[in-house]
């Protein structure tokens, strides 16, 4: 079982994104999130609810509550939005541009089963 968030014309380069979820990738929720409150970064507040809202939307697809422990982050993705084009003057009558990025982030989460220890 699986579900998805998107988030899309997040104001934040996607350089910038890629370097906060690339920590939290291949971790489960609990251990993302974690993570996510203690980095000083301004799009931690934005990864993380999209994480909370792809749980969320896996609760509401299969009507059950979840352990989050169990929940797995299976695809994080940042990729590249449309960019704002702006222009700042400069000297002689000149321009150059300004490039403003924006991000469309993605969440797939997924419950692990997880099987019981075998005793020896």
């Amino acid at each position: 079982m699986q579900a998805r968030a998107v988030r899309k014309h997040i104001r934040s380069s996607p350089l910038k994104m890629r370097r906060v979820i690339n920590l939290v990738r291949d971790r489960n929720v609990p251990e993302a999130v974690a993570i996510l409150d203690y980095m000083p970064q301004k799009v931690t507040d934005v990864v993380e609810t999209t994480i909370r809202s792809a749980v969320y939307n896996l609760m509401d697809q299969y009507d059950e509550r979840f352990d989050e422990g169990s929940l797995q982050l299976k695809e994080i993705r940042a990729d590249e939005g449309p960019t704002f084009q702006r222009w700042n003057p400069r000297a002689r009558g000149r321009a150059a541009p300004i490039r403003k990025r924006t991000t469309h982030l993605t969440v797939v989460v997924e419950v692990t089963e997880e099987e019981p220890a075998e005793v020896a």
